[in-house]
């Protein structure tokens, strides 16, 4: 390759790697400021984590290059350093203490009633993957009824949509249900339940968390939507009612008399306003513990959409992602400090 063309490539990857550049420091900006002010800008929190990932590429290229275009992405991703533990975890957290409280998390995607997943005995599957982990504290999101496993938990709390008995929301637990309720939301099957679990001489307030669905298909081309900008207002919309989801949320928590736990399927990731609203006062149980891209969901790259947020009090011992392909999710498991759930909330 002569000079001219060098010159050319080098202006063209740099042009390239400037555009990148400019969407991530976009999507920096995303977490701070509320969807219905955003509009479609705020899907961009969705490609988040491809965004960090393609500067990253950048930054190992033009150091490959001995090129000084390296600061361009490097600055960058420097400035949002505390985002990348949220992508990736290089190592873990491993401490299994015999009385720690396994909490788990789980959308089950109705037990594969509709044959999506072409695997028989699939609800068999998720039962004995359940049995087997054996949490003391399981919500579950998207359930269909599963006699087997309401029989193994001798305290759940169920609750089926209105339009649909067989589609619903669960909390199972080993421990004594004292107090139980929902929050609902008006048209549509997502709904956030909780639980006040009498663990030890202690009371622990467990929300399971299913935020406004987005509806898209990762295995479809452009999602199961024909046109690009009816997706892109598709997002926008889901967004501006999960922020009103999350805020009556927060309102109901800030009368939480406990310490609380919240867990469940966001359907958002941990670059998105919604995940900072909720983080607030909270651990990220993958950021704690965690390790590898801990990626939650079927898509075309690492996408966490499922998590456990402990109060910050709460010590995370351990965590895991479970690659049991028998839902569009994968579970999610904690293991929680159980004298660190004690005290005053904080």
């Amino acid at each position: 390759m002569n000079t001219k063309k060098r010159t050319l490539f080098f202006k063209m990857v740099l042009f390239v790697n400037s555009i990148f550049a400019f969407l991530l420091l976009v999507a920096y900006l995303i977490p701070f400021i509320k969807p219905e002010v955003l509009g479609s800008f705020s899907a961009f929190s969705l490609i988040t984590p491809f965004l960090i990932l393609i500067n990253i590429f950048f930054v190992l290229y033009w150091i490959y290059k001995l090129s000084a275009a390296f600061f361009l992405s490097f600055l960058l991703l420097a400035a949002g350093f505390y985002n990348l533990p949220r992508l990736y975890k290089i190592s873990g957290k491993k401490v299994l203490l015999t009385d720690d409280i396994k909490l788990m998390s789980y959308n089950v995607r109705m037990f594969n009633r509709y044959k999506w997943i072409k695997k028989d005995s699939v609800r068999q599957k998720i039962n004995d993957l359940i049995a087997y982990k054996s949490p003391g504290i399981l919500c579950l999101q998207e359930y269909a009824p599963n006699p087997e496993l309401e029989k193994k938990y001798p305290f759940h709390y169920i609750k089926f949509s209105r339009n649909n008995p067989e589609f619903g929301h669960a909390i199972f637990s080993k421990f004594p249900i004292v107090n139980k309720g929902s929050i609902n939301f008006e048209k549509t099957a997502n709904i956030i339940l909780f639980a006040d679990l009498k663990i030890d001489t202690d009371t622990v307030r467990v929300y399971n968390i299913h935020l406004q669905s987005l509806r898209i298909n990762p295995d479809k081309e452009n999602f199961g939507e024909k046109n690009p900008e009816k997706l892109r207002e598709r997002i926008s919309s889901t967004f501006r009612i999960q922020q009103h989801q999350i805020l009556r949320f927060l309102a109901h928590e800030k009368q939480s008399p406990y310490k609380d736990i919240i867990a469940g399927d966001f359907n958002n990731t941990a670059f998105s306003w919604a995940y900072g609203k909720l983080l607030h006062n909270k651990k990220d149980a993958f950021v704690e513990a965690g390790k590898g891209f801990g990626s939650t969901y079927k898509f075309t790259f690492p996408i966490r959409i499922d998590f456990i947020m402990p109060d910050k009090s709460i010590e995370v011992n351990s965590f895991k992602t479970y690659g049991d392909k028998l839902s569009d999710h994968y579970p999610v498991m904690a293991r929680l400090d159980r004298a660190s759930l004690f005290g005053d909330k904080s």
